[in-house]
This record gives structure tokens, sequence and C-alpha cells, in this order.
């Protein structure tokens, strides 16, 4: 293969392996949401503690994207997605051998701190591809979350009625394989090498403290500030309509099991397609534009779905939101990554968005709460604020701030004037630098 072939097949190699991991990522979060009524019914527990297991998981989530996070930057990312993609695989098929909601909460804890790392696999793709187009590639990227929704729907359409809850999970132990062909055939970006190699001693270590030069440079404290807030108020709304969606269309809408999946199929299948449209225009417009609109346009359309579903129209109203949901979760890969430098990226990027998930695991057990007193339209109305609030909080955030595929940390783009925003031309002669 000649010198110039190699970087570009190179990403593309990156980019696939990156996507069936995340494909696996979403497979997994999807098998909670929709196996709960059949765990539900066989542990004899409440909505709060069916909520608690899924705030549970949020927390382990979070635990191991900020420990995955500053991990990546002292070992390499690489690493640490193959041992986390290894961990959750192996401890979704241990799920299957449980018989108590304490074994089931231990070991989804355990396995959920590999899951969390797995935002590491966008920053991993994204020091990789060019700026020109990096947020069109990440929007795609995302799609292997809505993808693994899909693959873990359709199965568990087949699996559920035939073999049961437990079976789905000891499906989920095959990506083993896939950490292993990750292990083999993706090294470590050129950015992270080259700040490696910049680092004194020739090696990073872990009594160096990234966290104290986020806080200590002003730039970097502002960007993990917002993006901390930010995240709490969006992964709050993701993951209370992940764990509780399929409860509320079975309960609440008393829609059948196979109309439910197919419901959800469908919904997921134009996230799909929406994730790959908010990449293109935050390559065109903003990254900023693109994830404030998707936020307030979630926000907006939950309660038209609460409060004016009917059986005919509920197949529509869900394929709007789907499409309204993918949109902020298409761009925020690129956003996010590009707020940080190499030096700090895995450890900003794992501690703002799994602050989020920490705080976020309150947000099952308080829709949970809701529905027992209330319904789950009335918690799904308070899903729409958070949304709402994550808009707001990242229209401070500039886009473009950092070229994440630099080669040489040196050559990372820094805007001037302090916060100035890079437009799409500054962006490509970063690349042709």
């Amino acid at each position: 293969m000649n010198e110039a072939a190699q970087p570009a097949s190179r990403w593309l190699i990156v980019f696939a392996l990156g996507y069936l991991a995340l494909l696996v990522d979403g497979a997994d979060v999807m098998m909670y949401g929709l196996t709960l009524t059949r765990i539900k019914s066989e542990f004899g527990l409440t909505n709060v503690e069916a909520g608690a297991l899924g705030s549970l998981t949020l927390v382990g989530m979070a635990v191991g994207g900020i420990l995955g996070g500053w991990a990546s930057d002292s070992l390499g990312r690489v690493r640490v997605v193959v041992w986390a993609l290894a961990l959750f695989s192996l401890g979704a098929g241990l799920l299957g051998l449980t018989h108590s909601f304490l074994q089931f909460a231990v070991v989804r804890f355990i396995s959920s701190l590999g899951i969390g790392c797995m935002v590491l696999v966008t920053t991993l793709v994204a020091e990789y591809v060019p700026t020109a187009r990096r947020s069109l590639i990440l929007g795609v990227l995302q799609t292997g979350v809505s993808a693994g929704y899909i693959v873990v729907i359709a199965l568990s359409n087949w699996i559920l009625p035939h073999y049961g809850w437990r079976m789905l999970f000891y499906v989920a132990t095959v990506p083993v394989v896939l950490a292993m062909a990750i292990h083999r055939l993706v090294p470590e970006p050129p950015g992270w090498r080259a700040a490696e190699a910049a680092t004194p001693g020739g090696q990073r270590t872990w009594l160096e403290n990234r966290y104290y030069r986020i806080f200590t440079d002003r730039e970097a404290r502002t960007m993990f500030v917002l993006w901390s807030l930010g995240s709490v108020f969006s992964l709050s709304g993701y993951y209370g309509l992940i764990n509780w969606l399929p409860t509320y269309l079975e309960n609440e809408l008393h829609v059948r099991f196979n109309s439910m999946t197919g419901y959800m199929i469908g919904t997921y299948v134009v996230a799909f397609v929406s994730k790959i449209a908010a990449g293109w225009l935050g390559d065109v417009w903003t990254r900023r534009g693109v994830y404030v609109v998707g936020c307030i346009g979630v926000a907006l359309f939950l309660p038209a779905i609460i409060f004016f579903h009917t059986h005919d129209n509920i197949v529509w109203l869900m394929l709007c939101f789907g499409f309204l949901y993918g949109v902020p979760l298409g761009t925020m890969g690129a956003f996010m990554s590009e707020s940080f430098a190499t030096r700090v990226r895995g450890t900003a990027v794992g501690g703002a968005y799994n602050v989020g998930r920490f705080c976020s695991g309150a947000a099952p057990v308080v829709i949970g709460y809701i529905a027992t007193q209330f319904s789950f339209g009335t918690g799904f109305l308070l899903v729409g604020l958070v949304f709402f609030l994550s808009g707001v909080c990242t229209l401070f955030i500039p886009d473009r701030l950092y070229d994440t595929s630099a080669k040489d940390p040196a050559h990372e783009h820094k805007p001037p004037e302090q916060g100035a925003t890079v437009d799409g031309k500054a962006a490509q002669a970063l690349d042709a630098s």
C-alpha cells in the first residue's frame, strides 16, 4: 500500500470498527429497557426498584467513563476502548445468570463501568478524520448507536417470546471478538502519540493531574463546566426515555409488544437518518446551531406525543420524534471533541460527559416515581424540559475550537481573539497544513 493511500484506509478501518463498537453500546443500553417488564415480573420489582437498576447502571457508566477518559490520556484511547468493550460484553452475559435484584444490580454496575468508556470511541475516531468532513463522519458514526437499538429490538422480537430475557443477554457476549479485532488493527491516533512523545521522560504517568490542567486553564474550565451541564440535562432526558419509553408504549398507550417493537424500530431508523443529516449540516453550518435546534425541537415535540396521540397518529408522531431526537446526538461527538486540546481531551470529554451520566442516574428513578404518582406521560414532560436546558447551556460553546485530527499538538488550532470560532475555510486550511 502506498503512503498516500494509507491515511484514508486507516481512518476507514478505525471508523468501521468504531461503528461496530457503538452498535454494541446501543444494543446493550436498549436491552435493559426492552427486558424491563419481564425482569420486573420475575424479580417482583416495583417501578422505583426497576428505575433504581437503571440509575445504578448510569452511575456505573459515569464512574467508568470518568476513569476511562483519564486513563485514555495516560494509557491510550485504543487500550481503554478494548478493555471496556470486553468488560461490558462479558458482563452482559453474566446478567443472564442472575436471580435476584441484588445479583443483577452488582453485575450490571460492574459491566456498566465498561459501557461508560464508549464515549471514547467518538474521540478516537475524531482524532483520525479530517476537519472539513468531521461532523458528517461522526454523525454517521453515531448512527451506530441507533443501529444497535434496531438490531436488539429485532432480536428481542424473536428471542424474548420464545427463549426469554436471559437468552438476549447471553447473545450479548459475542462482541468480545470485536474487542480483539480493535486491539489488533487500530493503532493509537497520531496526535495522541505525538503528545505522548512530547511528555517529559517519554511517557505519561498516572500521577500527572489533567484535571488540574483543565481547571487552571480558563478556557478549558469554562468548556468543561458548560459541557458538564449540557450533558447532565441531555443525558437525563436520553436515559429517561431509553429506560421507560417501551413501558410507556405498552402500559399507558396499550400498544401490543409486537407493535411496540415495530414503532420503536421505525423511530430509530428515522433517528439513524437524522444523525447523518445533522452531521452534514454541522459541517456546512455550525455544530452548535444544529445541536441547539435539535434539543429545542425534542423539548417542543414531546408534549405533542403526550397530549395529542391517538391510535391512528402515534406512528407518525413517533417517526417525527425520532428525527428530532437524532439531531443533537448526530453532532454532539464532533462538537464536544473539538472543545478540548489533545493533551486533556480524553479526560475532559470522558469527565464532562460522564458527570452528565452520573447526575442523570436520578432520571429513571424520578420518572418511575412520577409514573407511580401520576403517569409516564407526566414524567416525559420533565424530559422535554431538560432537553431544552441542554440547548441553552451549549449556546455559549464556540464551534471548532480545536482541530482533533492534528498530527502534532502544536498545530492544533486555537482560535484568535479569545474564543472566536473557526469557519469552514480555516478548518480546511488546517487540514492542508
